[in-house]
């Protein structure tokens, strides 16, 4: 063999080798790379899901935390996280700490939310007026409501709630929280009167074990304040009405990224606003923020022309 093609040869196998090498470090760097959201546990159904998908699909670890929205706040506060899933962002004050070191936070909506108001099916009415949860926030007498029930005293359910009422301080025996969405879900189904407020996520995708709680429970449909646009109808938290913003309880969720470098968190965000993580969103039951929804009708009989 010429020396020329033994030396192209040589020189072709040493490339590759180089090649395969660095593949592997590549890849196994990517397989050590690892990146943990805290998540507002009202969304944590659908986050769960768009785990799983992106696992199925990439070789770094995501871990999924959920928390109450307060220990959320307390812990980007103790800089004890940089990557979080809220249902809003956060106020100038509360970012200070990190736009004084020159951090720039990377902010991703990734779905349309809204809160829920559930009551027990033995129940007359299927809804409410946002107006009669604002009266009783305030203390004021309701005819319809014996108390209102939360999922956490510090979850972002009350403070949204609470945004809506004026109020600072809730100081009501009849306005109580529980530990969790699910505590809410099985009180309702066991007292009637009572309405529970809970992240509309946890009843587009109950866990198997409510399933019996959740079959006793109805989502309310909710008119607008006077003051308010769409104030003459009732809504319920449908895709379309949390997309078109009819419903008067629409909130919307946001990947918060205040690591100041573009890494895993980074990646993991935009896979979940990108079209698979978007599919996963509108499977969930939320408003995806970039695809087009369809509302069918269904009609008994179809007419012949």
């Amino acid at each position: 063999m010429p020396k020329y093609l033994r030396f192209l040869l040589f020189s072709f196998a040493f490339v590759m080798t180089i090649f395969f090498v660095d593949s592997c470090a590549d890849k196994k760097k990517k397989e050590d790379e690892t990146a943990t959201f805290y998540v507002d546990e009202t969304v944590m159904p659908m986050m769960e899901d768009q785990l799983a998908v992106f696992h199925s699909q990439r070789p770094e670890k995501v871990n999924l935390v959920p928390k109450t929205e307060g220990a959320i706040l307390d812990m980007l506060k103790n800089d004890s996280t940089r990557l979080v899933v809220m249902s809003r962002t956060l106020s100038k004050s509360e970012e200070k700490s990190f736009t004084d070191k020159g951090i720039v936070p990377r902010i991703t909506q990734i779905a349309i939310d809204g809160v829920a108001l559930v009551a027990n099916t033995k129940a007359r009415d299927t809804v409410i007026d946002l107006q009669d949860i604002i009266d009783f926030m305030n203390e004021k007498s309701v005819a319809t409501i014996k108390g209102l029930v939360f999922d956490n005293a510090s979850s972002s359910t009350i403070d949204f709630i609470s945004k809506k009422a004026s109020v600072t301080k809730v100081d009501s025996k009849n306005i109580f929280a529980l530990k969790s969405s699910n505590d809410v879900i099985k009180y309702i189904s066991e007292n009637d009167g009572y309405i529970g407020v809970v992240g509309v996520n946890w009843m587009t995708q109950p866990m198997p074990d409510m399933l019996n709680s959740t079959s006793k429970v109805k989502v309310l449909a909710v008119k607008n304040v006077k003051s308010e646009p769409n104030s003459t109808e009732y809504y319920k938290p449908s895709q379309t009405n949390l997309a078109e913003g009819l419903y008067p309880l629409t909130r919307k969720i946001y990947m918060l990224n205040y690591e100041g470098s573009v890494g895993l968190g980074m990646g993991f965000a935009t896979f979940v606003a990108g079209d698979v993580g978007q599919r996963i969103v509108l499977k969930s039951g939320l408003a995806p923020v970039r695809l087009s929804l369809r509302e069918v009708k269904v009609r008994k009989d179809i007419e012949n022309k």
